[in-house]
C-alpha cells in the first residue's frame, strides 16, 4: 500500500490522481467527512468526473445522521484493501486524518464497542452544561494513556472514549492494540511553506462559498438533518450553521473557517511530523508549475522503486 499524507490543502488529492495516470492506482479515502453523503463542497470531494477516472472508496458510505467511527473506517478500509488488491491494483490511502491513516498503517486494533446512545446524550449533555474540560480530566483519571492521543477541545473522541470504558470497564489505551500489516506500506507526505498553505486554504474557502456552501448547508436542513448532528459540526458546516441561525454574518463565518482551517493544518503536522522517519517529505510550496513537475517525478521514481 501506499499513502500520501499531510495537512488539508496541501496538494495529496492532485498528486494521487496524476500518479494514476501512471500507476494501476485505485484511491482509498482517510477522511473523516467525505464518508457522508449529500456533504460535497464543504468536504471538497473529487468530482464526479475525478472518481470516474479513478475508483475511490470510502467517500458516501453513510447518511449525514448515522454514526460513524473508526471502528467504522478501519473494517470498511481493510475491506476497500482486500478488493483492490483483488483486482491485481496498488491501494493508495489519501487524506489528512491522522487516525484513519495510522490505524491502517500501523495496523491498530480496534474495541468493537456499538454506541450507547442514551449514555452519550447524557455526556454531550454534560459537554454543553460543563464544557469538555470536564469530561477531559475525567477520562484522564481513569485513562491518562488514551489522552495522550486526544485533543482536550475534541469533545466527540472524549465522549467517544467514555463510552467504551464504561461498556466494557477497561481503559480504551487497552483494548487498541498494533499488529503491523503483512505487506509493505510506502508513506509519501507533502508539506508546503506555512503562508502558502493558508493562502491555498484561505482560496479554498473563498472557492467553496462561490460553488454554493452556504445552499449545500441550507439544503441539508431542508433534508431534516439537525444543527446538532455529528457531521454538521466540521469546519464549514458548523459556521454556516451558525451564520443561517443568525450568530453570526456571513463574512465573519468565512474568516471563521478559514481560521479554522489554519488550525486543522496545524494539528496534522502533529499527527504527520515532518521529523518522521517513516515518511518520505516532499515540498511543494513553490507555485511555479516547474516546481511541482519535479516534485511528482521524484514521487514517480520513488513508487516505481518501492514496486519493483
Amino acid at each position: 500500500m501506499i499513502a500520501i499524507v499531510g495537512p488539508t490543502a496541501v496538494g495529496k488529492s492532485e498528486l494521487a490522481l496524476h500518479l494514476a495516470q501512471y500507476f494501476p492506482i485505485e484511491i482509498i479515502s482517510a477522511d473523516s467527512r467525505q464518508v457522508y453523503r449529500y456533504m460535497d463542497i464543504g468536504t471538497n470531494k473529487p468530482s464526479p468526473a475525478e472518481r470516474e477516472s479513478v475508483p475511490h472508496y470510502l467517500i458516501d458510505v453513510v447518511e449525514p445522521d448515522q454514526d460513524f467511527s473508526l471502528a467504522i473506517y478501519h473494517q470498511l478500509a481493510i475491506e476497500a484493501l482486500k478488493a483492490i488488491k483483488q483486482k491485481g491494483k496498488l491501494p493508495l490511502l489519501v487524506g489528512g486524518s491522522g487516525l484513519y491513516v495510522w490505524s491502517l498503517v500501523e495496523g491498530w486494533k480496534i474495541p468493537q464497542v456499538p454506541p450507547d446512545r442514551k449514555r452519550r446524550n447524557q455526556l454531550e449533555a454534560r459537554a454543553e452544561q460543563e464544557g469538555s474540560q470536564n469530561l477531559y480530566q475525567e477520562l484522564q483519571d481513569i485513562d491518562p494513556i488514551a489522552t495522550l492521543k486526544i485533543n482536550p477541545s475534541n469533545t466527540r473522541r472524549i465522549i467517544r472514549a467514555l463510552e467504551i470504558y464504561h461498556a466494557t470497564g477497561q481503559r480504551p489505551s487497552q483494548l487498541q492494540r498494533k499488529e503491523a500489516p503483512d505487506f509493505p506500506i510506502l508513506l509519501i507526505g507533502l508539506t508546503r511553506e506555512r503562508s502558502e498553505l493558508y493562502r491555498r486554504i484561505d482560496w479554498r474557502v473563498d472557492k467553496m462559498i462561490q460553488m454554493g456552501l452556504v445552499e449545500e448547508v441550507e439544503n441539508l436542513l431542508k433534508k431534516g438533518y439537525s444543527f446538532s448532528l455529528p457531521s454538521m459540526s466540521g469546519i464549514g458546516y458548523k459556521q454556516i450553521c451558525q451564520f443561517l441561525q443568525g450568530e453570526m454574518t456571513l463574512p465573519q463565518a468565512i474568516d471563521k473557517i478559514k481560521c479554522e482551517t489554519h488550525r486543522l493544518a496545524r494539528h496534522q503536522y502533529a499527527w504527520f511530523r515532518l521529523g518522521d522517519s517513516r515518511i518520505h517529505w516532499f515540498d511543494s510550496s513553490e507555485a511555479e508549475a516547474e516546481a511541482n513537475i519535479a516534485t511528482m517525478n521524484k514521487v514517480k521514481i520513488l513508487i516505481e522503486g518501492f514496486i519493483s
